[in-house]
């Protein structure tokens, strides 16, 4: 069998584990956790990076430092996973979705200005398959009518909107380390990423349980207490070492990722004239990181078809992704559909997943497009 996913392991993840083990900062923020933290500010030139437990953490705290109340509105798209709107709807928001490009699956930046009230809060735009959303448009509206962007750059790392890294263009962005992503910190995991400096201070508190435990350390003052909301969002020290082993190696697990995207495309791309599918659609301001490639086919009927008859058939673990938020129970308790549906659950209904992981070869890619081919030319 060709599973659809498999974590990601340089090697060198064990051996620092071992060292977080013996350290005396198990429960976090020790040598591991300060080393990825450096990392990735001078990576993405953010003025704090903050590792949480997961993505689902990291937008929590998102929501609580923008001061999310009940009768706030938060502008998402409805193709994107739960942890994006429960973030919101624990603080008491309620969600606007508006539709997303068939393309990419990005939210359509043209229909967020219609969806915008006088509750309006914040955009949360979701970089789907770490392709990017059009940024420009996006944050010139925000600052149009003073509204908070927090992105949802999940599946983002290593992508780009023109030179800037996703996640680090938006007030706040969050990563997601869980093991389906283009690299983990041990199965779950995930970053804050704070862009505007006026949060950066708050961020720290409301990630210490609302403690001012951070400054305490550091020598700033001479004992800590409870000043803030917050939660338990630190991640033990065993995921911040994993990780560190895996972004050591960062560019080496995205250039493999990028090749075996490359090879798909090729592959489908010259198969584009007798099978009825369309390809991603990458725009032409991203450069992305491999970290999802998918098909879409005629219909929901085909795509079933196609996903069961690969597994039983050829060993070949195909899935589809999200069902659209608006149209399932909590969806259309906690928030409504601004516009039209016109591509949103359509186009849901017709995108399945290929095995994409590091190091899958290219033989097996070979494999999995002949095999695709084969069903696809029998369901024309």
């Amino acid at each position: 069998m060709i599973v659809f996913n498999r974590p990601p392991h340089t090697g060198n993840e064990d051996q620092y584990v071992m060292k977080a083990l013996a350290s005396t900062r198990l429960s976090g923020d020790g040598f591991f956790s300060d080393r990825c933290h450096a990392w990735f500010q001078d990576t993405l030139g953010c003025c704090k990076a903050l590792l949480t437990p997961s993505c689902t953490a990291a937008l929590e705290m998102a929501a609580m430092l923008i001061d999310i109340r009940p009768g706030d509105e938060v502008i998402m798209p409805s193709y994107t996973f739960v942890s994006t709107a429960n973030a919101f709807v624990l603080r008491g928001a309620r969600i606007v979705f508006v539709d997303v490009h068939p393309g990419s699956m990005n939210i359509n930046e043209n229909l967020i200005e219609v969806a915008i009230t006088t509750k309006t809060k914040a955009i949360v735009p979701v970089h789907y398959a770490g392709a990017s959303c059009d940024m420009s448009i996006i944050m010139e509206i925000a600052e149009r009518y003073s509204l908070y962007v927090i992105e949802d750059a999940a599946q983002a790392i290593s992508s780009f909107f023109k030179e800037r890294h996703l996640g680090s263009i938006g007030h706040i962005g969050t990563y997601s380390f869980h093991e389906t992503k283009n690299i983990t910190s041990g199965g779950e995991g995930g970053l804050l990423i704070i862009n505007d400096s006026k949060l950066k201070e708050r961020a720290e508190i409301i990630r210490e349980k609302g403690t001012n435990r951070s400054k305490f350390f550091r020598g700033q003052v001479d004992r800590y207490t409870w000043v803030d909301l917050g939660g338990s969002y630190l991640p033990s020290e065993l995921q911040a070492a994993y990780l560190w082993g895996q972004l050591e190696l960062i560019d080496q697990i995205h250039q493999d990722r990028l090749d075996r995207w490359k090879r798909y495309d090729q592959r489908f791309t010259e198969m584009l004239n007798r099978l009825e599918i369309e390809l991603p659609a990458i725009p032409r301001f991203c450069q992305h990181n491999a970290h999802i490639y998918y098909l879409k086919l005629a219909n929901l009927e085909k795509r079933t078809i196609f996903i069961d008859r690969m597994a039983k058939e050829h060993g070949i673990m195909c899935v589809f992704h999200y069902i659209p938020l608006h149209s399932s129970p909590a969806g259309r308790t906690f928030g409504e559909f601004n516009g039209t549906d016109n591509h949103t659950t359509r186009e849901s209904e017709r995108l399945v997943r290929l095995p994409m992981w590091h190091p899958l070869s290219l033989d097996h890619i070979d494999y999995i497009a002949d095999s695709a081919e084969k069903i696809l030319l029998e369901l024309r």
